[in-house]
């Protein structure tokens, strides 16, 4: 509870007292209301309002007549109870009837016995005029039942149970609005016992020694005490004597405990003794309920030992008041209680007692059941007696009784049934059937009339779920015969109607399944052939390619015996190109393949013996050397020789009977058999005696060889052709040839060139060295010569020497010098090439060394410098940073307006408030209000926290201060979040944190709060989850929040590119309808027919899930439901698992460290548990929301006022339910039983799942992503800003102050000497500089409010603290400060090492380089904007000479020595190692700084977006307001002219008659003649009034809205109630109204 007390310290004044006196009373009832509401929900088993709306939900009665009915059923039956779903109390409001339920309740109450002491008057709960006391009665009613054993007993929950300050506030205004005095809700129990008790100091002096006995702790004594006759105990039992002593002191322990928490949070005004004692009635119930353990132990110990007469007398317990037991179904309690003991076992994984309420309902199911058994007997002996006589509507009419308990009968095959039954019936022994016997009778006759009845509709689907259906009991159904099934089954059906029987008996339908089979055998057989030739194919056997096509089953025609070798060679080539065609190397021959094949290999025959027999003619022709004959044999075109001339006949007959004259043949004997070789590569055989051919070599072996071939006879043809067309063809070209003789004979000479030049080569060493040898030899005798010539002339040839060579230098330096200068640009690129090579290289090792050289760092130490380009980045960046926080405020402000603008609406179609209202309110949204909120936003300078006074500006600094200290100090902010309540955190992480944090807007600001965030993370998961799951079940802040921040803020736009495909597809698919729940589809299916058709459906409306899917067309449409859901669901899987790095980083940062922080507190927990946590906050809280509601975070573009269509919302919700299964690996079942199917496709999608998160939580950290580390603050060249209102900045002070000691327990923190420099809490006015009107004008309040919203900006800057007391600051101070004088020296004296510039003199030359350096640095800070000036430390350095700098810098060397930092034996190489990593940071700073101009100019132009549509919506709603008043308008015009409306008039009978109207309570068929119904058009459309008649009497009238109609039908209701009594068809009434109204 918020504030349940005061602080113990804290001395409050009379009006704090008494307004927290109000407060804990506002706390205490609501407290009761949530005991009442706990403890009906477990008596009704039903869920109900918050306490808050308990109130409210009494008034109708309904629940409470229900609690009636669940104490005392006999009293107030559930028929009597008014409006029992509550549909008229939401329609109309409370109803006069609603009183009945009232009395119906205080009846209860008086039944059973609850003093009237207790009672509330009616009027105290439906006129609301005393809900304190309606309360007060509930908890007396519930510890009087608990005494009574009927209900179990209240809880008390004071100091359990949390309620927001709000709802606190609104309970104590409502007490004091009705000036209502709380009952003593903890004197009930005195109070019960005086009013029923004889003897009260009897009865309390009894209760008292009970209550020091069960102290005691003594069994004996305490059964003593229990059985004290002034106690009025009942149904002591000595065996439970150590149970009641153990019950009854648990039991007042809790409420000894309950009894100091309320008194230990609010001041005690009396305390009663029952307050920590037990009370007679509390007694009671707790051996009431020892008595009912003790008895339910009984009982489990007859079930276990299966004893049945135990069972019986335990059953026989009062206690446990079991009614209608029955000692001749015993066998069937026995039966019926193990069964739901074992039921109960398995569920819960362990063996427990049955509960009272399931022993009761077991004892009423084996009763049932017995009835049952025995009604069932009776009907089995009506239907023998009934197939006796013959009659077969009567024997279906018995057959149909349900107490027969058999399967479904159908009355189109009556006497299918008495026929076949009066058979089995005179074949029995006994000449009766039993029910078994019947059972399976029936049960396969059914069957038979379901296959004739789908033969009759030409059903193939129906018919083949009968046809495989267990009743059948067919032998021999095959799947993949289904259709051919249908198809002769129809066939003998109309042959059997032509024979003139009616149906097909089972023997038809078993035959013509067996031929169905034997038919598709055969077809099957044939498969196997074809198989099997192809396998002989492979083998390369041609015998068994023959015994393959002969197969009878391959049915192939004219197959020979002597083709053999043809048919395998033509086949195996067909295989081998299909193949190729297909590359497959499996590929087969089909049938028709084969039979092709076979036809070809028949033609090749005859076209291989007429081409033999055509050479053997041509033989012949030779031989008998007629050039004549064998001209005209060449020309046979069976033969088809080619390029056969007639004028070449001679030669041919000349050189063929030559070419016959080689051919010899060898032996003596001369074979008869010819060889030919085909084009294809085939042999064939011929005959010469019998001209017999054959693909077969002859078996003797012998081939006659004097036989010309046709290759022979088309060589010699071609080569007496070519001789004949060459001789012409040379006599044509005789020139031509001459010069290619000419060419020829150069060839042969150049060809004998190249032979002698290669002999050449290839002897060339030794002619080299012969050559060598006497050039030697020569060389050797000049040298000689020349040597003792210049011996002799030895000074002169040194004189002239000397001259030449200076000759030569001088001549080769002019050369070299003019061309240089020739080439002066060339030479000016190569150095630049030079320069930039090294400059390259110097740089590769700056950014990639671990310790550069002092000249790298050098040669770069001017990049730390800031040029002015630099400070107009930054200052870009701080105006732009500004200019988004201040448009993020103004949307956010403008989409708030706007959601209330929707509920004004809303609440104007309902008429819960005027259009003037909503006028007045769109009024606030033009741009003239916009411009002047917005001058509002900013805060005159002259004025306020930044005016210049001394004060404001110390206020103003310690401001700064104190939101610097909370923005880079993490672990303030995370234990505030947790000292305020949910709802509140939750404001003030949205309103003041992110505010703080700039909402991550640069590098800086999305470090700090992702720090935050994982700070709060831990210390919820340290201090807050005990369980692993407690993170999904509690809700967890800081998860919530981090969600909250990356899905409305950076992560919008990751979620549009991650979710927007699958999205726009399921919303451009106008096909597309999901419907997964088998009633819904059954319903919108029975709406579908009758809105149709127009007449009233022969169907059950109401059926439950499992009679819904017995339905064909629901089954069907289920499967496609289910098909086009899991096609989309994988679209979004797929969307999702490969956009990992699409996630905002922050979000997979979070994620690891949940992993990682749930993994280090729970080691034992399964990984898959964890990543199922993981799992939760990436895909269930991050994308769920946006796959239910992508209109709600701009993942589709809709337009002003367009809603997405509810067909499209429902896929969504259902892809949405199959991801969030899937993600948390939970399978369908129970009620979702029937989507079981599903279940393998989540296992899978599972996996992804975890592989998706895997790869999300491989992040870095947030130093190597941002790049930023402990000095990144020192050198940023920016303060940091923030712009913050001054409520917030107000507001946060105060939970400062609130919470401090809660935060930061240690006084010397510096959080509490920031709050001391603040001082007390300003108000608005004092900040802003502004005056405000006395609080009695009403303009004041609202000045207030926007006064507070006026915005500051904050320049953070860190106090600066004492040495001592912050060392570590001061070290990074002292470094940071040596680290700048060391480039100021750097830069302007060389030197190879650090040490050697600091203890070497600098020259004059580089003392002024030095001051010229720190001139042009002091002017370009005085230009610079005093957010972007350095720390005043740095800029007092660089008032130092070279020389002073020199000194302080081996000052501070040698104290960071001595702290650890440098070593002067590396000759401070840590400190080069520095400034590298520096000018490294430098240019990534530069890098991000522009990658974040950016996206802040990206952000902009969305919001710009973003903005625009919103102004399209104020567009949107003015239209619409329009709209309202002009049809206002032109109602007051039409209204006036009172215009006659047609009516339309119909007796209840005949809108019965109709199918409209189903019924009316109360009122028999024979009067709905008496009754008629007015339908009477209103002057507005689609709107009528009904008027309802009784004999002339006008008794009721109803308005009836059109549009409500077609919402039902939408809806899927079916039935409608009109004046709480008529039950009306709903389609069947829409399509009257179409029909006399619309005329459609």
């Amino acid at each position: 509870m918020e504030g349940a007390g005061p602080l113990r310290y804290e001395r409050l004044t009379a009006e704090e007292m008494d307004e927290r006196r109000r407060q804990n009373i506002a706390y205490q009832y609501l407290c009761h209301l949530e005991e009442a509401k706990r403890w009906m929900e477990a008596c009704l088993s039903e869920e109900l309002p918050p306490p808050t709306e308990l109130e409210e939900s009494l008034r109708n009665g309904v629940v409470l007549a229900k609690l009636g009915h669940c104490f005392a059923p006999a009293v107030v039956p559930l028929k009597k109870i008014y409006d029992r779903e509550q549909t008229r109390y939401k329609a109309a409001g409370l109803h006069f009837r609603h009183t009945d339920n009232i009395n119906y309740w205080r009846d209860a109450m008086s039944h059973v016995g609850l003093p009237s002491i207790f009672h509330p008057e009616t009027t105290d709960i439906y006129d609301k005029k005393n809900m304190p006391r309606v309360v007060y009665c509930i908890h007396a009613l519930s510890l009087y039942l608990f005494k009574l054993g009927l209900a179990p007993q209240i809880q008390d929950l004071y100091g359990k149970v949390d309620f927001t300050e709000e709802e606190i506030n609104n309970m104590k205004r409502e007490l004091e609005k009705y000036g209502l005095q709380l009952p003593a809700f903890s004197k009930i129990g005195g109070i019960l016992a005086n009013e029923l008790s004889v003897d009260e100091a009897a009865v309390h002096a009894a209760v008292l020694a009970i209550n020091e006995a069960v102290d005691r702790g003594v069994v004996a004594q305490t059964m003593v005490a229990l059985r004290n006759p002034s106690a009025m105990l009942l149904d002591l039992r000595e065996v439970l004597a150590g149970a009641y002593q153990e019950v009854l002191h648990r039991a007042k322990l809790e409420k000894g405990s309950n009894a100091r928490n309320r008194y230990l949070q609010v001041i005690p005004e009396g305390e009663d003794i029952y307050d920590r004692c037990l009370t007679q009635a509390e007694i009671q119930g707790n051996i009431n309920k020892v008595n009912m353990h003790g008895a339910l132990e009984e009982v489990d110990d007859a079930l276990e030992r299966q004893d049945a007469p135990a069972l019986y007398r335990a059953l026989q317990d009062p206690v446990l008041a079991l009614r209608c037991l029955q000692r001749d179904n015993l066998n069937c309690y026995l039966e019926q209680l193990s069964m739901d003991r074992e039921q109960k076992a398995l569920e819960l994984g362990y063996v427990d007692l049955l509960e009272q309420e399931e022993v009761e309902a077991g004892i009423l199911a084996a009763n049932k059941k017995g009835e049952e058994e025995r009604a069932m007997l009776r009907a089995v002996s009506r239907i023998n007696a009934a197939i006796r006589r013959g009659m077969p509507a009567e024997t279906l009419e018995v057959l149909m009784d349900p107490a027969a308990q058999l399967p479904d009968v159908y009355p189109l095959a009556a006497c299918l049934y008495q026929r076949e039954l009066a058979l089995l019936q005179r074949q029995h022994p006994r000449g009766e059937l039993v029910q078994e016997e019947l059972f399976v009778a029936v049960e396969m006759l059914s069957a038979v009339a379901l296959v004739n009845r789908a033969l009759d509709a030409r059903d193939p689907d129906g018919l083949w779920s009968s046809l495989v259906s267990s009743a059948l009991g067919l032998s021999g159904v095959e799947d993949a015969n289904a259709q051919r099934y249908f198809e002769d089954l129809l066939q003998l059906k109309g042959q059997s109607r032509e024979a003139g029987a009616e149906f097909l008996s089972w023997n038809d339908i078993q035959d013509s399944v067996n031929n169905t089979n034997l038919s598709v055998q055969d077809e099957n057989d044939r498969v196997l052939a074809v198989r099997l030739i192809n396998e002989a194919l492979e083998q390369a056997d041609p015998e068994k390619t023959l015994a393959a096509l002969l197969l009878p089953a391959a049915a192939l025609p004219d197959v020979a015996l002597p083709t053999a070798r043809r048919y395998h060679d033509v086949l195996a080539r067909a295989r081998r190109l299909k193949a190729q065609a297909t590359e497959d190397d499996g590929a087969v021959l089909w049938w028709e393949e084969i039979q092709e094949g076979v036809c070809r290999a028949n033609q090749d025959t005859v076209a291989a013996r007429r081409m033999a027999l055509g050479t053997a003619a041509i033989n012949q022709a030779i031989k008998e050397g007629k050039a004549g004959q064998t001209l005209r044999v060449l020309c046979n075109p069976d033969v088809a020789l080619c390029g056969v001339v007639s004028a070449c006949a001679a030669v041919y007959q000349e050189q063929l009977a030559a070419l016959m004259a080689t051919k010899r043949q060898a032996g003596s004997a001369k074979p008869c058999w010819i060889r030919h070789r085909l084009m294809d590569g085939a042999e064939y055989y011929l005959s010469l005696q019998t001209f017999e051919g054959s693909w077969q070599r002859p078996c003797d072996g012998g081939l006659n060889t004097t036989h010309l071939s046709r290759e022979e006879i088309q060589s010699v043809v071609t080569r007496v052709t070519a001789a004949h067309d060459r001789e012409r063809l040379w006599a044509s070209n005789v020139a031509f040839v001459v010069r290619l003789q000419a060419r020829l004979r150069g060839f042969l000479v150049r060809r004998e060139f190249a032979a002698r030049r290669h002999i050449l080569r290839e002897q060339r060493p030794a002619a080299i060295r012969i050559q060598a040898c006497w050039r030697g030899y020569k060389q050797r005798r000049a040298y000689l010569e020349r040597l003792r010539y210049l011996q002799a002339n030895a000074d002169a040839a040194i004189k002239i020497q000397a001259g030449v060579r200076m000759w030569q230098a001088r001549r080769k330096y002019q050369e070299r010098l003019r061309y240089f200068r020739q080439n002066i640009k060339a030479v000016i690129k190569i150095q630049a090439f030079v320069r930039a090579n090294k400059a390259r290289g110097d740089y590769r090792m700056l950014v990639h060394a671990r310790s550069p050289p002092l000249s790298v760092v050098r040669r770069f130490i001017h990049l730390l410098e800031q040029s002015q380009h630099d400070f107009w980045e930054e200052s870009e960046v701080l105006r732009m940073q500004e200019e988004v926080v201040k448009r993020i405020r103004a949307s956010r402000q403008l989409e708030s307006d706007l959601d209330l603008m929707d509920i004004k609406i809303g609440l104007l179609v309902k008429n819960r408030i005027t259009l003037q209202e909503v006028v007045s309110h769109c009024k606030k949204l033009t741009k003239k209000n916009k411009e002047q909120l917005s001058e509002m936003m900013s805060i005159d300078k002259q004025k306020g926290l930044k005016s210049l006074s001394k004060e404001k500006r110390q206020k103003l600094e310690a401001y700064q201060h104190l939101f610097y200290l909370l923005q880079t100090q993490p672990v303030y902010l995370a234990r505030l979040i947790f000292q305020m309540p949910q709802n509140k955190s939750t404001k003030f992480m949205e309103s003041v944190i992110f505010t703080l944090y700039n909402y991550a807007s640069n590098p800086r600001e999305a470090y700090l709060l992702l720090q935050l965030f994982k700070t709060a993370l831990q210390e919820e998961i340290r201090s807050k989850v005990d369980h692993i799951h407690d993170i999904l079940t509690g809700n967890a802040t800081v998860i919530r929040l981090v969600v909250s921040f990356y899905r409305n803020a950076r992560g919008q736009n990751a979620l549009r590119q991650i979710l927007g495909g699958p999205v726009q597809e399921v919303l451009q698919d106008k096909t597309l309808s999901i419907r997964t729940n088998p009633v819904d589809i059954y319903k919108a299916w029975i709406n579908q027919t009758e809105s149709q058709s127009g007449q009233k459906s022969k169907l059950p409306y109401e059926v439950s899930p499992e009679q819904a899917l017995s339905h064909p067309e629901v089954q069907r449409r289920l499967d496609i439901s289910i098909r086009n859901l899991l096609v989309m669901t994988d679209k979004f899987v797929s969307a999702i698992t490969s956009s990992v790095d699409k996630i905002p980083y922050g979000m997979r940062y979070v994620a690891k460290i949940l992993r990682t922080s749930l993994a280090e507190k729970f080691p034992e927990a399964l990984e898959e548990e964890i990543d199922k946590i993981v799992g939760n906050l990436l895909y269930y809280r991050f994308m769920n929301p946006a796959v239910v509601a992508p209109d709600g975070f701009d993942i589709v573009d809709i337009s002003a006022g367009v809603a997405l269509h509810p067909d499209h919302r429902r896929s969504l919700g259902f892809v949405a339910k199959v991801l969030q299964h899937a993600a948390a690996r939970k399978a369908f079942d129970g009620e979702n039983a029937h989507l079981c199917g599903v279940n393998q496709y989540l296992e899978d999608t599972h996996n992804k799942f975890r592989r998706f998160i895997s790869a999300a939580c491989r992040v870095p950290e947030p130093e190597e992503r941002f790049n930023v580390d402990e000095y990144s603050e020192m050198v940023a060249v920016a303060k940091p800003v923030i712009y913050i209102t001054v409520g917030e900045l107000i507001n946060t002070h105060k939970l400062l102050l609130e919470h401090q000691d809660s935060i930061v327990p240690h006084h010397g923190d510096p959080l509490h000497e920031l709050l001391e420099d603040l001082d007390e809490l300003p108000t608005v006015q004092s900040l802003v500089g502004e005056s405000v009107p006395s609080p009695a004008d009403s303009s004041a309040e609202q000045m207030l409010s926007q006064l507070s919203k006026m915005e500051i900006s904050l320049t953070l800057t860190g106090k600066l603290v004492p040495a001592a007391s912050n060392e570590e600051s001061d070290t990074r101070s002292l470094l940071l400060s040596t680290k700048q004088m060391l480039v100021d020296v750097i830069q302007s004296q060389p030197g190879d090492s650090l040490p050697e510039i600091l203890w070497t003199v600098a020259s004059e030359h580089e003392e002024a380089y030095h001051d010229h350096l720190m001139h042009r640095r002091a002017l370009r800070d005085a230009q610079t904007p005093a957010k972007l000036k350095r720390n005043r430390s740095l800029a007092a350095n660089s008032q130092l000479s070279m020389e002073e700098k020199k000194r302080k810098i081996i000052r501070n060397l040698r104290r960071l020595e001595s702290l650890g930092l440098v070593d002067s034996a590396h000759q401070y190489q840590e400190l080069i190692n520095e400034l590298a990593k520096d000018i490294r940071n430098q240019r990534r700073y530069r890098q991000h700084r522009k990658g974040e101009l950016l996206k802040l100019r990206q952000t902009l132009q969305g919001l710009n977006a973003k903005t625009l549509f919103y102004e399209e919506q104020i567009d949107y709603y003015n239209q619409y307001i329009k709209t309202c008043l002009d049809n206002l308008a032109a109602s007051n015009k039409v209204s006036g002219k009172n215009k006659k409306l047609q009516s339309l008039h119909y007796t209840a009978a005949r809108l019965f008659e109709k199918g409209v109207l189903l019924e009316i309570e109360d009122l028999p068929l024979s009067q709905f003649r008496n009754v008629i119904f007015d339908i009477v058009p209103c002057e507005e459309s689609g709107r009528f009034q009904v008027k309802a008649k009784f004999m002339g009497v006008d008794m009721e009238r109803f308005q009836l809205h059109y549009q409500d109609l077609l919402q039902l039908q939408y809806e899927g209701v079916a039935v409608m109630k009109m004046f709480d009594k008529a039950k009306v068809n709903v389609n069947l009434l829409i399509f009257l109204l179409n029909k006399k109204f619309f005329k459609k």
